[in-house]
């Protein structure tokens, strides 16, 4: 049996604790779960030990962000040996089958006619729902719907099973509230870097995912949720994840590295004039001195097996 380690990092997450927690002790497929707690506020680590005692709880002194926190149980995965991570956000959870569904996927694309010849899934999500299972998570679908469009395969709790909609659908980028990582893809892309402390990090990995010669895929006939819908998206934060996206582009290592480094200030000042936003102009005096720390790790993050630099 496929052993896989859950990891969720928790920040003031107790509102979601028995949905995101109670559904793996409900998943057909067993797991050993790992929550990495960012210095919560609201009881979050005390619900845990008491509510959920079967989960191996690492209490944060600080807030490490999203990346640091989970490469605390990327490493414990890679030294206890298990085969799979799967990364779960706080705010989401499993149907009981959505492993099960998406370790057969895994399997079957591994030992296809044409996996021979085609790069190997590294990465593989399953469709990711709103709360009431009704439609697509807002950000999945701008992000996934379309290649799943091409699949002509519709997302839907009652569609009826057929062989293709088990079959992996390749994707660009798919959000990391969900991901079914395999062990060969964790060894050979290694941790999140150290370049991102909160937003990015999947991007960024992702992109690196594609560099080692791995795919993205999402399992059509598996499904999750994501609820989104008690965290609104402001223009704030819609404005900061365009300024962070510099950064995803300057560390991305299938990009030209001297284009980025002309680019991207450019990039921010053409935002800072689309939006009518200072934002991005407050933003560049950061990144330009940030760019030897960004292009040493980019280079480190080339390498197989990364593992981020000071967070040891």
């Amino acid at each position: 049996m496929n052993r896989v380690l859950v990891i969720v990092v928790t920040w003031n997450s107790q509102r979601w604790l028995d949905r995101c927690l109670g559904s793996l002790r409900s998943s057909t497929v067993p797991v050993d779960v790992l929550v990495v707690d960012n210095a919560s506020t609201d009881g979050t680590p005390d619900a845990v030990a008491e509510r959920f005692p079967e989960a191996e709880l690492h209490r944060m002194s600080e807030n490490l962000g999203f990346g640091a926190a989970n490469n605390i149980g990327l490493r414990l995965a890679l030294e206890r040996g298990y085969e799979f991570v799967y990364l779960l956000n706080s705010d989401a959870w499993l149907l009981p089958d959505t492993l099960e569904k998406l370790l057969a996927a895994h399997a079957a694309s591994s030992v296809s006619p044409s996996a021979s010849s085609a790069r190997p899934f590294g990465i593989l999500s399953p469709v990711q729902m709103s709360a009431d299972l009704k439609a697509m998570d807002p950000r999945f679908a701008a992000k996934c719907a379309r290649a799943l469009s091409r699949a002509s395969i519709p997302a839907q709790v009652d569609a009826p099973a057929t062989p293709s909609s088990f079959a992996p659908v390749e994707v660009p980028f798919v959000m990391a509230a969900h991901w079914l990582i395999s062990r060969e893809a964790l060894q050979t892309v290694g941790e999140f870097s150290a370049s991102f402390s909160h937003y990015g990090e999947d991007d960024n990995y992702i992109d690196r995912l594609h560099y080692h010669g791995f795919r993205c895929g999402v399992v059509p006939g598996a499904l999750a949720v994501h609820d989104r819908a008690q965290r609104p998206e402001t223009k704030e934060w819609r404005m900061r994840l365009k300024c962070v996206s510099t950064v995803v582009k300057l560390s991305n290592p299938c990009a030209w590295l001297p284009w980025m480094v002309i680019r991207e200030p450019l990039e921010l000042i053409g935002m800072a004039l689309k939006n009518l936003s200072a934002a991005p102009l407050r933003f560049l005096p950061g990144l330009l001195a940030r760019y030897p720390a960004l292009i040493r790790e980019r280079r480190a993050t080339m390498r197989p097996g990364y593992r981020a630099s000071g967070q040891d």
